[in-house]
């Protein structure tokens, strides 16, 4: 082999000690006004500047999931005939993104509807919330930390509230509060494969390894029994990722050849294959991975390392 391509292949190998990043997740809840979910709610995300709308449905928790959302600023609408409608801004960016949640509430028909006093709680709270989430949106941790401790004050049986208050902690890096309040969604709701998730970036944050494994394995558990999440291809990537930024090659060669099985499209779960294959010395795996990724992503974050990298990979397995 070539003094370029050991120089190439060199480089390559530099980049698995950072971690890994998912693809953009998006989720959240769909309430009606008495906080109660509403189920088959129909979630509309709407790119501004181009013509990109992609619908998805809540399960019967009011919950929704969409998986692989290009960067970019979108108007989101859920809406249920009969129940209401509720329109936000959302920023995606790749990774996990804070929970989008909707209250819906009808408009008053002509002589009668809600309650002025329902109506009033409801917006209030819906208010706080929204401020909360935009305060968190421009940065400004501290003060939707403040909107969303008010918010479990006034409502302590919100787990959304509290999940989004950990969120916002894990920004200013207080893990300590991030998992008091990740705990206690766990224990408002013991199936929140979202919380797991939670807890399992921030034992990674902290190189505890183990207890991430474990957060993320109860993570792809309670994903498992999510209606149409099929096992969630996202949760076994990142459960992956775990594996991987603590060397453990072959259990993370595991998890991202279950993600690509479950979701073949999914760009970085071919590109950490790869990266793992490569650690484990099985070159002509890791070309196979890499070359996926560049059909599905040529234009991905990791497209150019790869193009420059994957002909002295390349060479190597032809010898």
């Amino acid at each position: 082999m070539s003094r370029s391509g050991v120089l190439s292949l060199a480089a390559l190998l530099t980049v698995l000690a950072a971690p890994a990043l998912a693809q953009s997740v998006m989720r959240g809840t769909v309430v009606d006004a008495q906080g109660k979910p509403v189920a088959g709610a129909t979630v509309l995300f709407e790119a501004e500047g181009v013509n990109r709308r992609i619908e998805v449905k809540t399960d019967d928790d009011g919950e929704f999931l969409q998986v692989g959302l290009g960067s970019g600023q979108y108007k989101v609408t859920a809406s249920k005939e009969g129940v209401g409608s509720q329109t936000v801004p959302a920023r995606v960016t790749q990774g996990q993104n804070e929970p989008l949640n909707f209250t819906l509430v009808p408009a008053a028909p002509a002589g009668g509807g809600l309650a002025a006093a329902d109506k009033e709680a409801a917006a209030a709270l819906q208010a706080t919330a929204a401020a909360a989430l935009d305060h968190m949106k421009a940065g400004r941790n501290d003060e939707a930390i403040a909107g969303f401790t008010d918010l479990v004050l006034k409502v302590p049986t919100c787990a959304d509230c509290y999940y989004n208050l950990a969120v916002a902690y894990t920004n200013v890096k207080n893990y300590a509060e991030a998992e008091s309040a990740y705990k206690k969604v766990i224990e408002l709701k013991p199936d929140s494969a979202d919380a797991y998730t939670g807890l399992a970036n921030i034992y990674n944050a902290q190189k505890k390894f183990d207890l991430a494994a474990e957060a993320s394995a109860s993570a792809a558990q309670y994903s498992a029994t999510v209606p149409g999440g099929g096992g969630s291809a996202e949760t076994i990537y990142n459960q992956g990722v775990i594996f991987f930024n603590s060397q453990k090659y072959p259990e993370a060669r595991e998890q991202f050849e279950a993600a690509v099985k479950a979701d073949p499209n999914m760009a970085m779960a071919h590109y950490q294959l790869g990266m793992t294959a490569l650690n484990l010395g099985d070159f002509p795996a890791a070309v196979t991975a890499l070359e996926t990724y560049l059909k599905l992503d040529p234009n991905g974050a990791k497209a150019a390392e790869v193009q420059a990298s994957l002909p002295a990979l390349q060479s190597m397995v032809k010898k």
